[in-house]
């Protein structure tokens, strides 16, 4: 049994963390609303453009993550300066953020642009590529104003004033619904682009985040004296390396569970346009609440940080458990809706009194089954992984992630879904496995490096 001491510093450390976490959730499940607003009107024109979305997206946002990822190494650096109360690394660290978002979108554009060719070696439906490549054309315009408005993102939330950003969120998601409700169909004058109009309201959201987020850091008191975006010049090569140092293992580690989850979408969509569909809806709904441990992660990730950065090991300690337990009981909670109100969440994407939803109505229903059960291994594992980056620990989290995904997941879906020809249901039980590994692995790897930590150990 804990002492009425260990249960006061749990109870300290949780109200922090929720009190920091509640506004970067809501920005989290902003950011996944604007995909989750796509679909819902983008599933009104029909399964195949669903489909084509489902597949422009997944490549987008893989992508994406991935450079998110990278420059999440701005949290653990900047947090960790401002614990410690030294000023001149934050300015230093988010000019070269600004650096390192552009470098990376023009490839990455590039390679966007291009995505037929690997649709094609990947056998998707041919119908599927066509609307796919027309939103992902006009969507990858707004690629690098999204990694320049996450590069200041992870800035304004490491020192502890996520608000603005959630604001920021909030107004974007209106003006996609906006956007997408004119150019879709033809409204206010607009052209009519159907599921193209998705793209480019994607690409207005984005810029109007970034555009928003700039000025406001470069205006607005604590941030304007930071002086963030002045004095760019050319990269500061220190400060870059430092970046790079622990933002490609954290890059990496997303990359590796995104192309998990992007690799089993492109294997479902040899099944067909139902499969595909029907994975979009429920993985969609995964993610959605999904955002709310990543949410968790990342305020645990600063407030990891800045105890350590104030020379408080044990604080740390507890703030990484704090996060992990907040993260378990909420992913319990959207475990049963999933398992026992599926068609709940069926309904918000799909009219269920259709008859031609049937088939994906049921397919998404099976899917849901399975996602409550790796809802609540994905909300520890991302927790735990967010506790690591705030010790800066994101190499050998990179390497366990590997092992888990891609050495033991994606074997386990391919066995299941082509050797045991159970199908698409085989890769989403792979999906189990891998997240089961890695929330043992990293809970495991944040337990140790914590008791490593000199006066670590939480007072008895």
């Amino acid at each position: 049994m804990p002492s009425s001491q260990q249960r006061g510093l749990f109870t300290h450390e949780a109200r922090k963390v929720s009190l920091l976490c509640i506004p970067i959730v809501a920005t989290q499940l902003g950011q996944i609303s604007n995909g989750f607003i796509d679909v819902i009107m983008v599933g009104r024109l029909g399964p195949p453009e669903l489909a084509g979305v489902a597949l422009g997206n997944a490549t987008y946002f893989l992508f994406a993550l991935i450079g998110i990822g990278i420059l999440l190494a701005v949290g653990p650096l900047v947090s960790q300066a401002y614990g410690a109360k030294n000023y001149t690394p934050i300015s230093r660290t988010v000019r070269q953020a600004v650096w390192l978002a552009t470098l990376m979108s023009i490839p990455v554009m590039f390679i966007m642009w291009n995505a037929r060719l690997p649709w094609n070696l990947m056998q998707q439906d041919a119908a599927t590529i066509t609307y796919a490549e027309g939103y992902l054309r006009a969507a990858v315009w707004g690629f690098l104003p999204f990694m320049l408005f996450n590069g200041l993102r992870n800035f304004v939330e490491a020192i502890s004033r996520p608000f603005p950003v959630t604001i920021i969120i909030v107004l974007g998601i209106l003006l996609n619904i906006v956007a997408n409700y004119g150019l879709m169909y033809g409204n206010f004058g607009l052209p009519e682009l159907g599921l193209n109009g998705t793209g480019w309201s994607t690409c207005i959201v984005h810029w109007f985040m970034f555009i928003s987020i700039a000025v406001y850091v470069t205006f607005k008191d604590p941030f304007r004296s930071y002086e963030v975006l002045k004095k760019l010049r050319v990269p500061d090569l220190v400060y870059f390396r430092e970046l790079l140092r622990v933002g490609l293992p954290i890059g990496g580690s997303i990359g590796l569970e995104v192309t998990l989850f992007s690799a089993t979408a492109f294997l479902i969509g040899t099944f067909g346009a139902i499969p595909i569909a029907a994975h979009q809806i429920a993985i969609q709904s995964a993610a959605i609440a999904y955002m709310v441990p990543l949410g968790i992660g990342l305020a645990t990730s600063v407030r990891v940080g800045q105890n350590i950065g104030a020379k408080d090991p044990g604080a740390a300690a507890v703030s990484g458990f704090t996060g992990i337990g907040i993260s378990f009981v909420f992913m319990i909670c959207t475990a049963l809706l999933f398992l026992f109100a599926p068609q709940l969440v069926a309904a918000v994407y799909l009219d269920l009194n259709d008859p031609a939803n049937f088939e994906t109505a049921t397919q998404v229903i099976r899917f849901l089954a399975i996602a409550s059960i790796f809802q609540i291994f994905d909300g520890v594992q991302a927790t735990a992984l967010g506790a690591l980056r705030g010790l800066k620990d994101t190499r050998i989290p990179m390497i366990l992630g590997f092992i888990a995904y891609w050495l033991i997941g994606m074997p386990t879906g391919l066995s299941l879904g082509f050797g045991l020809n159970i199908g698409p249901e085989g890769f989403w039980w792979g999906l189990v496995v891998g997240l089961f590994a890695a929330s043992i692995m990293f809970f495991y790897r944040f337990h140790r490096m914590t008791q490593k930590l000199p006066n670590a150990s939480i007072p008895d």
